[in-house]
């Protein structure tokens, strides 16, 4: 009889046992309900630093008078700035490249004879850095007017850039979230739910392209400094769930 009444004990336990383990296995797998969505923050707005490079150069046998060739380029660029309102603080003479210059000598029948030295190149490259972006994108257009002085400098495409990029950015990750909240929201209402504790907050890249330009965004963050009229977007990927 205890042996009957044992083993009927230990069955029930047995049946306890799983029910109590298969209940903890369900509440173990069962998923919390969430909802993910990714908002967008965008905003265009004007550079407000142009940095403007140009290059001059002089070439002669004479290394000694190529550089003081050079130098007079150098003063009369100078000046020319100047005359056309430029502070001399935000202009930037970077240092003398020198190259020597040869020619290759061949037979009639092409064979290779050797080279000879013809002169020496000077380049010197000058750089503005200015937040009176009209005053030298105009400069840069001008320049051609240092050909009736003799000086040949080539200039090279302005870049533009904004000081304040930080503080936008700030701004835009506000704007990208309060975007992906009301998305969030909208979405709970709609599906009958309601919308519980952000869980998870993923910033994307910061994006800045040329307004109204067919650039493509990268996955490292596209950055445009060709352009003055920029705009930029960043993204922010919200996961909230849901009661």
């Amino acid at each position: 009889m205890k042996n009957s009444i044992s083993a009927i004990v230990f069955a029930i336990a047995i049946v306890t046992a799983s029910i109590i383990l298969g209940h903890a296995v369900i509440n173990r797998n069962k998923q919390v309900g969430t909802i993910s969505v990714t908002g967008l923050g965008q905003t265009n707005f004007t550079s407000d630093l142009i940095v403007w490079e140009a290059r001059f150069s002089q070439v002669n046998t004479d290394l000694k008078q190529a550089y003081s060739d050079l130098k007079k380029d150098k003063e009369s660029i100078l000046e020319y700035f100047k005359s056309k309102g430029l502070n001399e603080n935000v202009i930037v003479f970077n240092a003398v490249e020198t190259d020597k210059n040869f020619k290759q000598n061949y037979t009639p029948d092409g064979k290779y004879l050797g080279q000879e030295f013809t002169g020496y190149t000077l380049t010197q490259t000058v750089q503005i850095n200015s937040n009176d972006v009209e005053k030298v994108e105009k400069i840069s257009r001008e320049v051609t007017e240092l050909l009736n002085k003799g000086i040949q400098l080539y200039s090279i495409p302005p870049r533009y850039y904004y000081t304040k990029l930080e503080d936008l950015k700030i701004e835009m990750v506000a704007q990208a979230t309060d975007n992906a909240h009301v998305r969030a929201k909208s979405i709970a209402e709609n599906s009958g739910t309601k919308l519980g504790e952000l869980s998870v907050a993923q910033m994307g890249i910061f994006q800045i392209t040329g307004q109204n330009s067919n650039e493509d965004y990268s996955w490292g963050g596209a950055y445009n400094t060709s352009s003055k009229e920029k705009t930029a977007s960043i993204t922010m990927k919200l996961t909230y769930k849901v009661k």
